[in-house]
């Protein structure tokens, strides 16, 4: 049976919109819209379930006013909480939403930059399939290193979904020297691309050398254009047009989401990239950010 293990992180986002991004020494008003619970881990979870795929997520619920909200938004949606952590508070943003739905974030790090071993103690990594992991857990070494070495433990045939994130730039390289391993997809947008591989290439030179190495497909989101994909060979599958897009939080994460669930219904590749575009439309028309 397919099953697949989410690791990443729960927040609470904050999201406001503005006119545009203050520059400094600006003061500009903004309009506060809603506490959502996000993360892109919990936003990958969303899609999963929204597939009706077997999925578990392992995020580190602490103690606080940030936690207390994610664990009441779990058990509002039945979710297990499978890694609850003392010691500290979850994280949280402000999430500034510009007129046309792009975003940016102001991020208070917490308890899921504390990756530890003995976490890995509540779950059996041999159970799953496919696995999701984020960039935001890979910025801090130690837990990074952490995770890593659990995720050596998987089956062999598994696979490794790596999500770079924005936060890529800041993840050391022998971190990333660690994820650019036999059975792992990356995932990453086209200005990310070029922390796995020097600048100065083209996109799709920078996909065939990352692909030497993972031996698995390598795929660029495109915004409105889509998303590149290198299997060995080149591909680009438009997404379709949105008329409103009310903003862009979660749509990497839902796309990420639609991938694995394309693979975990046994869907070719190509036809798990047109569900991730069309998963990924469908949330840029909603404000939470997941489905």
């Amino acid at each position: 049976m397919n099953k697949t293990l989410v690791i990443g992180a729960a927040f609470v986002d904050v999201i406001v919109d503005v006119p545009k991004l203050p520059k400094t020494g600006d003061d500009i008003p903004g309009n506060l819209k809603s506490y959502v619970v996000g993360g892109s881990a919990f936003n990958v979870f969303g899609t999963l379930k929204h597939e009706k795929i077997n999925t578990d997520l392992f995020v580190p619920v602490g103690e606080g006013n940030y936690a207390n909200q994610i664990k009441e938004k779990m058990r509002e949606l039945k979710i297990p909480i499978k890694l609850p952590v003392r010691g500290n508070d979850n994280g949280w943003d402000i999430s500034f939403i510009e007129p046309g739905g792009e975003r940016s974030f102001l991020t208070i790090q917490g308890i899921e930059q504390d990756w530890k071993t003995e976490w890995f103690k509540t779950i059996n990594i041999n159970e799953y399939k496919y696995f999701y992991l984020s960039g935001y857990e890979m910025e801090n070494e130690n837990a990074g290193k952490v995770i890593l070495k659990e995720l050596q433990k998987r089956i062999p045939e598994s696979l490794l979904l790596f999500d770079a994130s924005p936060r890529i730039s800041s993840i050391s390289k022998t971190i990333i020297q660690k994820i650019m391993k036999k059975n792992v997809i990356i995932n990453c947008n086209k200005e990310e691309v070029n922390y796995f591989m020097p600048k100065g290439h083209s996109l799709e030179e920078k996909a065939r050398r990352i692909y030497a190495k993972t031996e698995s497909p390598v795929i660029v989101t495109l915004g409105s254009n889509g998303s590149y994909y290198y299997d060995g060979n080149d591909h680009i599958i438009p997404s379709e047009k949105k008329d409103k897009i009310i903003n862009t939080i979660g749509a990497g994460d839902t796309h990420c989401g639609g991938i694995l669930a394309g693979l975990n219904k046994d869907m070719s590749f190509k036809d798990s990239v047109i569900l991730a575009n069309r998963l990924s439309g469908l949330v840029v028309e909603k404000e939470s950010g997941s489905l």
